[in-house]
């Protein structure tokens, strides 16, 4: 028992000084906590201080600073519509293109509006304004009676259809068609006229993207008409008027299908070309330029929209305004491209009562300057049967740099630069102009046999056996009558290579979208390297033989063509300020030497001016120099795409004066002579065109 006490003693002798630790350890503790405590007081008034500090900066100080921040973050920014384009003037400054105003009664949809709301307002609005409703389509009809008849319409649809909807076999979609499809036509005469014209208007209402405006009526839409939507607006929530504006053409026809065209402000951006236009920032809505000239100067013709911002009530307040986009002259002549385009339709139509013209219907006529590239007019037309078996005139310009076309020997000034540049002719050269035969192949013969001619005369009268006997020493080939003929397969490239530098078989690189090219053989057959020398084998577009002639004229510069020729600030009224002119760029320059361009252009001047080919096609007193082309060509002419039928196509091309060139004139009439015919029974169209063209710009410019 007395160990046990013992125990006790000696383990309450060992606590105290536990128990004094503990209390230490504690009270450490608690003093580290308030030093602590006291730190972040100190901390938290400094924070507070600072804070206190930034609030007056931002409060007083630089109030103004953050308010203009805090507007800028809550600002809203819209665009207002397209604006008017800019004008396209000619080049002495008339207009030929420009804006006129559109009285127009629009709707755009208010978030949340029902069908039925919509049919309600499609009826009320046809009580102010007569819609022509000639255009409603069967399907059109049938939407509108579903629409306004839903129930009527579920009725119509039975109840295993109801089942394959929940099957998935039949979509949401599929219904609405079987509803469409079985209203009956009992139903369908029932409707009277003012539900049709509501039909219509409904139709219109909801056409195209959801959220753009829907152009109701904008032609010939009456003062009272547009009185009467105005001073409803509150009974016909989404509709509004609005002075809209449309292209207008003081020249009508002439030149329009190059002018271009411009989307409508219910289409806006058209499908095809939403990609590149948003990648410009364009609006889905905006109106643009969709072809030719109008799209391919889209930045300076768009106008400036006016940009508002909203208000905290909803209303508008306009911080900037909208304004007309630049104005842009072209090098046409407007008033001779009337001319040019009315001689075509007279002598296409007069062509069409000759013989052998059955497979005729279209010829070009492109006028230049051949200096700077300018391109002065610009026409082709074509002949297409009408109803009463005559023959309509429409037009057909953009065939100009689409259409391709065997160019014949208009080519043989580029074929002699091939032969002076390989050492295939000589200047002078005397050579036989008698028929070349090689094995296998028909025989291949000039028009005439003219004897013994140099390069000069080769040209005055057209030799083809002259050309042949420069392309068989380019290809390296051992001519004998009637034998096998081989030649080196790459004269093909060598004369496409020097052709290429005159415009033939390379994109001319003129102003406007789609230029095409000629179609470029692939087979090295001997005989077709002969025919490739007088234009028998690649083709052309009218464009490029017109570059290429230009090329001869200034002495193997080749000019890029174009149609722009200044832009003008539409700030001003008149055309004051510029602020662009078209620079005349030299895409290449001929390799060869002034003095084989002496020789072509000597053998061009006796063509026209001394009893040769293009003798009768030009007027002697305006000395000009030309070269004529007659080709076989070939069509497809009953349109199931094979080729079967050989025709003969004309065309000049030329310049004057021969001595100081200052206009180039390209006339090309494909399949002017039916199978079978020559020259002496093709008709005389491209001759006939070319005479008064030539005459009519003589008269514009003396």
């Amino acid at each position: 028992m007395k160990k046990k006490k013992n125990t006790k003693k000696i383990n309450s002798r060992k606590k105290r000084p536990i128990n004094k630790l503990v209390n230490r350890r504690n009270k450490k503790i608690n003093i580290i906590i308030e030093k602590r405590y006291k730190i972040l007081i100190v901390f938290i008034i400094i924070l507070m201080f600072l804070l206190v500090i930034k609030l007056f900066f931002m409060q007083i100080i630089n109030n103004d600073k953050y308010q203009i921040k805090l507007k800028e973050l809550t600002l809203k920014i819209i665009d207002g519509p397209s604006t008017p384009r800019g004008r396209i003037y000619d080049r002495n400054g008339k207009i030929i293109v420009d804006n006129k105003p559109l009285k127009t009664i629009y709707y755009k949809k208010n978030t949340g509006i029902s069908t039925k709301e919509e049919i309600s307002l499609a009826y009320k609005v046809g009580d102010f304004i007569e819609v022509d409703y000639s255009k409603l389509s069967d399907d059109m009809i049938r939407n509108f009676w579903v629409k306004s008849n839903p129930k009527k319409a579920r009725e119509k649809i039975k109840e295993k259809e109801w089942d394959k909807v929940k099957e998935r076999k039949l979509t949401s979609d599929d219904i609405y068609e079987l509803e469409k499809k079985r209203v009956s036509d009992e139903e369908i005469k029932s409707l009277n006229d003012k539900d049709k014209e509501a039909a219509y208007i409904y139709y219109l209402m909801n056409k195209g993207y959801s959220y753009a405006e829907k152009t109701i009526k904008n032609k010939d839409v009456t003062d009272e008409e547009y009185a009467k939507v105005s001073e409803n607006l509150d009974k016909i929530p989404g509709f509004n008027t609005k002075l809209d504006w449309q292209r207008s053409y003081p020249y009508g026809d002439v030149f329009k299908s190059i002018l271009g065209n411009v989307s409508t402000s219910d289409n806006g951006i058209p499908s095809e070309l939403k990609e590149y236009y948003l990648k410009k920032d364009y609006a889905l809505t905006d109106r643009v330029g969709t072809s030719y000239l109008e799209y391919q100067y889209e930045d300076y013709l768009k106008g400036q929209k006016a940009t508002y911002e909203v208000l905290s009530d909803g209303s508008y307040k306009e911080i900037k305004k909208g304004s007309r986009g630049n104005d842009i002259m072209i090098t046409i002549d407007i008033e001779l491209q009337k001319e040019v385009e009315n001689i075509l339709k007279e002598e296409l139509l007069a062509a069409k009562t000759e013989a052998n013209t059955e497979y005729f219907n279209k010829s070009f006529v492109i006028i230049t300057d051949p200096n700077n590239g300018d391109v002065l007019a610009m026409a082709g037309k074509q002949v297409v049967k009408n109803d009463n078996g005559g023959y309509d005139v429409v037009d057909y310009t953009p065939g100009v740099i689409t259409t391709s076309v065997t160019p014949g020997s208009v080519v043989k000034g580029a074929s002699h630069i091939v032969g002076y540049n390989t050492g295939a002719l000589k200047i002078g050269e005397i050579r036989n102009d008698g028929c070349i035969k090689i094995a296998a192949t028909p025989i291949k013969c000039s028009y005439h046999e003219y004897g013994n001619i140099d390069d000069i005369q080769a040209l005055k009268y057209s030799s083809n056996t002259y050309q042949f006997q420069t392309a068989i020493k380019v290809g390296k080939g051992n001519y004998v009558y009637d034998a096998p003929l081989k030649i080196d397969t790459t004269a093909f490239q060598t004369y496409r290579n020097i052709f290429k530098q005159f415009g033939l078989g390379v994109k001319t690189g003129i102003d406007l979208p789609n230029e095409a090219l000629g179609y470029s053989g692939n087979n090295t057959l001997s005989g077709y390297l002969l025919d490739f020398s007088i234009g028998q084998y690649d083709t052309y577009t009218p464009i490029e033989i017109s570059q290429y002639m230009s090329t001869i004229a200034t002495n193997g510069k080749r000019i890029k063509p174009h149609l722009l020729k200044s832009v003008y600030s539409s700030d001003k009224e008149k055309l004051t300020d510029k602020i662009f002119e078209f620079k005349t760029e030299v895409l290449n320059t001929v390799d060869t030497k002034e003095e084989y361009f002496a020789r072509i252009k000597e053998g061009f001047k006796q063509v026209v001016a001394q009893g040769g080919t293009g003798s009768g096609y030009v007027d002697y007193s305006y000395n000009a120099a030309g070269k004529t082309g007659t080709s076989e060509s070939f069509i497809d002419s009953d349109g199931d795409g094979k080729i079967d039928k050989e025709t003969i196509s004309a065309s000049f091309a030329g310049y004057a004066p021969s001595d100081n060139p200052k206009v180039t004139f390209t006339i090309i009439s494909p399949d002017v002579g039916g199978p079978g015919t020559d020259y002496n029974q093709m008709s005389k169209v491209n001759m006939r065109i070319t005479q008064k063209v030539t005459k009519k710009y003589f008269e514009f410019y003396k």
